[in-house]
């Protein structure tokens, strides 16, 4: 079995049409004034930008919220490019003195150097987020999602951060079908030849993080999400080893509670129920 996720040219002409018009009709529907971006200078959020302003114009605006010495000055650099080239509303907003505040908040907290690692990475998405929404919040606005499809399915994202919008509009779209897109709308070659990076810590890049290529991920996500194929099917199709495939089906289903809304424990059924009562050994 072949499988090709890449798109064909019609495709990609058919998915930019519907991209910009799912967010025309969003902003109409929810009755707002200004749609939010948060651009990091990765192709992921340089594309949802450039789709952005082709469907809000000058009602867009995108923040450019930078770790200063840790985010590399490469991204922000290409954020103002992106800017420029499709003549974008911007503001620059580093984060660095409310990273630091959580920081000292942190040190008082008992903690494995790892956890701490970990815990002080997730802060800054969750930062940038409550900037999102304080602009959107003040503007009437709306937060418009950067996270692909890769990226939903795997998990590949902080609750509550990056993943805290209003709407995805490349959420169906796997992360090499994003280059093939951002290519076609003209985001410029070197952001997305870039090497992927959340940027949580300095020189952290998605792939080395994942432990697979995103060619690899796709295509096994292709056929485990898409074709509802078995990890066991999957590799004799893509004659991958079963660990490979394994590894990103576990992330998937871990990940899961990433997709949903919180479990809300379940109380009116009871009180409906007259003839409840509490199990003898529990009195």
């Amino acid at each position: 079995m072949d499988i090709d996720i890449y798109l064909r040219d019609d495709e990609l002409k058919l998915y930019r049409y519907i991209i910009v018009n799912s967010i025309k009709d969003r902003f109409e529907k929810v009755n707002v004034s200004r749609g939010i971006v948060a651009l990091s200078g990765g192709v992921d959020s340089s594309l949802v930008a450039a789709l952005s302003k082709a469907a809000l114009g000058d009602r867009l605006l995108c923040l450019i919220m930078p770790e200063e010495g840790v985010s590399p000055e490469e991204d922000t650099n290409h954020a103002l490019e992106v800017v420029r080239k499709f003549n974008i509303n911007y503001r620059i907003i580093p984060i660095n003195g409310v990273i630091d505040w959580f920081t000292k908040l942190h040190g008082e907290i008992k903690a494995s150097a790892k956890n701490e690692k970990f815990a002080i990475a997730n802060v800054k998405p969750r930062i940038r987020m409550i900037i999102n929404y304080l602009y959107a919040n003040t503007l009437n606005g709306f937060v418009i999602g950067t996270s692909n499809k890769t990226e939903l399915l795997l998990g590949y994202g902080t609750k509550y951060g990056d993943i805290a919008v209003d709407f995805y509009p490349i959420g169906d779209l796997y992360k090499t079908q994003v280059w093939q897109l951002s290519d076609y709308v003209g985001i410029p070659t070197e952001i997305i030849r870039k090497k992927p990076s959340a940027g949580l810590w300095a020189g952290q890049t998605d792939e080395e993080e994942l432990g697979h290529t995103y060619y690899e991920i796709d295509r096994i996500l292709y056929c485990l999400v898409e074709l509802e194929l078995s990890v066991r099917e999957t590799c004799k199709v893509l004659a991958l080893p079963r660990e490979a495939v394994s590894d990103i089906y576990k992330r998937v289903i871990n990940s899961e509670h990433k997709r949903k809304i919180p479990t809300i424990t379940r109380l009116s059924h009871m009180c409906l129920d007259k003839d409840w009562r509490y199990p003898a050994d529990r009195h």
